[in-house]
């Protein structure tokens, strides 16, 4: 796809592999790429288009093979330009063009849909981001530093009097949150520890336009427990995550409804929406495709969607173990995205 090339067709997506131990992989092989060399692994696998104006980087979850996690992604970004396409006037903030790249993250998820299973990657999904060991949050933290270093600053003064620059968005699903908010965070820590940097040049952070989280598989208290320093306080400024943080949760997802409860003793997020933490959550409901979200209710630093009157999963789901945990496959949830896009300009 080109600069001159139409906007509605999608171009082809990045895609990065990781496997059980959060190690980079190299493409064909499934050999681990040496720590000290991820960065320049990155650089060569990774061009960012000059014509995209957003870059969206895909997280995705449990029960999903590499092959469905690429088709996932792509869906959701088709509809998102079809809606755009149909109603521009929907999406004021994107008048300038909404031309989205996407880089999908993908890593070892499937099991037997039973408690077992679901513990199986629950517990490999830990250990793939546990400090001093799982190395998914330094991969991470080094593709979005890089994606940040490479891409054009909409902050800029001279991009706002020109072009309108390349945003930076996170989209994930179930154990993928997880996986993102361990890199955003690690952001936080003093000294740096992300960025596309060398001890001789040290890049900037990079920073987050919004990330959005469909069926998070978390436990509910997860801002304060797992991610305490993901969002400022009075003793520290947080990540980098200028964005919203938007949690969508439904009452029939039994993956973080049923199977979390048995696994953790108590509901995760995708099923309950996030509690009350240092950083109390915005309750608000997923809106249909054809309504447009006032920026008051997305513009806060954590949004409870309850998406329960849509995100059921039909008769099929109602067989499976997961329920409708992947049921977020909508138009609604396209519209959703195309709207923290919108709101981030």
């Amino acid at each position: 796809m080109t600069a001159d090339a139409p906007r509605a067709a999608l171009a082809e997506p990045a895609e990065i592999d990781l496997d059980e131990n959060g190690r980079l992989t190299v493409p064909g092989s499934g050999a681990a790429v040496p720590v000290d060399r991820v960065a320049e692994h990155l650089s060569r696998r990774l061009s960012i288009p000059e014509w995209a104006t957003d870059i969206h980087v895909y997280v995705h979850g449990w029960q999903t093979s590499p092959r469905t996690a690429t088709r996932t992604a792509m869906r959701l970004l088709q509809q998102a330009l079809e809606l755009r396409e149909a109603n521009p006037s929907r999406y004021p903030g994107l008048e300038k063009g909404y031309r989205p790249w996407c880089v999908v993250v993908r890593w070892p998820s499937s099991s037997l849909p039973t408690l077992r299973g679901y513990r199986r990657i629950r517990d490999r999904a830990h250990a793939m981001s546990a400090e001093g060991a799982g190395h998914a949050p330094y991969v991470l933290g080094h593709l979005l530093g890089y994606l940040d270093s490479e891409r054009i600053d909409p902050t800029a003064p001279a991009v706002l009097a020109g072009r309108g620059g390349q945003y930076l968005h996170l989209v994930g699903h179930s154990f993928g949150g997880r996986f993102l908010c361990e890199a955003v965070q690690r952001a936080a820590e003093r000294p740096p520890v992300l960025g596309w940097s060398t001890p001789d040049d040290p890049r900037q952070p990079f920073t987050v336009d919004s990330a959005l989280i469909f069926q998070m598989a978390a436990p509910r208290d997860a801002f304060d427990r797992l991610f305490p320093t993901l969002f400022p306080s009075s003793d520290r400024l947080g990540a980098p995550l200028r964005g919203p943080l938007v949690l969508t949760h439904s009452r029939w997802d039994r993956a973080t409804g049923f199977w979390h409860l048995r696994a953790e003793r108590t509901p995760g997020i995708g099923h309950s929406g996030a509690a009350a933490a240092s950083v109390p959550p915005f309750p608000t409901q997923l809106l249909t495709a054809d309504t447009a979200y006032p920026r008051h209710t997305l513009d806060h630093r954590i949004v409870n969607v309850d998406a329960g009157w849509l995100y059921r999963g039909g008769r099929r789901a109602r067989l499976s173990p997961a329920g409708a945990h992947s049921d977020f496959q909508r138009p609604e949830s396209a519209h959703l995205l195309l709207s923290l896009a919108h709101h981030s300009r």
